[in-house]
């Protein structure tokens, strides 16, 4: 482990982490919540989350401040003997990036991944995330599919790329 991997602690979330979850979920792109009147619906949301034997939601640390999350839920898939773990979502905030934060959460979702017996781990991330997707591939991580997706409300997602900066 590099020298900076020892400041990062990975933890388990629990309910009073969610202003730091919903802030990383809005830094990530995902509808932001906060100071919303369905507020208090999401944090009972993700508390009831936590709660979910086939799920697990874990934070990292750095020096004290929560910098990153990942949630990892665990699937039975027809025709496996074993789940198949499956991370929704997987956020470092953007001025923590670069130092091991995204690789400690994703080595302890692969540990505790395989402590649950599963087959193998896969994420989805949007096809314009192409440091992710170097940073995935840095890790191990292979491009086995495609994603898609069709909204069935009015709200697209997911939302178009962002502009490229000037």
């Amino acid at each position: 482990m590099g020298s900076m991997t020892h400041q990062i602690r990975v933890r388990e979330a629990v309910p009073a982490d969610w202003p730091a979850v919903e802030s990383l979920l809005a830094e990530l792109g995902r509808p932001d919540v906060r100071g919303s009147e369905g507020e208090a619906e999401h944090a009972a949301r993700f508390e009831s989350y936590l709660s979910r034997p086939d799920a697990i939601a874990l934070l990292a640390e750095l020096e004290g401040e929560i910098v990153g999350f990942v949630d990892v839920e665990f699937r039975q898939r027809l025709n496996f003997a074993t789940p198949q773990a499956w991370i929704p979502d997987l956020i470092v905030l953007e001025r923590a990036r670069g130092r091991r934060v995204g690789a400690a959460l994703l080595a302890r979702a692969e540990e505790v991944s395989r402590e649950r017996g599963c087959w193998g781990i896969t994420l989805e991330s949007a096809t314009w995330r192409t440091d992710a997707h170097r940073f995935y591939e840095r890790e191990e991580w292979r491009n086995t599919a495609h994603s898609f997706s069709k909204p069935l409300t009015d709200t697209p997602w997911p939302p178009p790329p962002p502009e490229p900066s000037p």
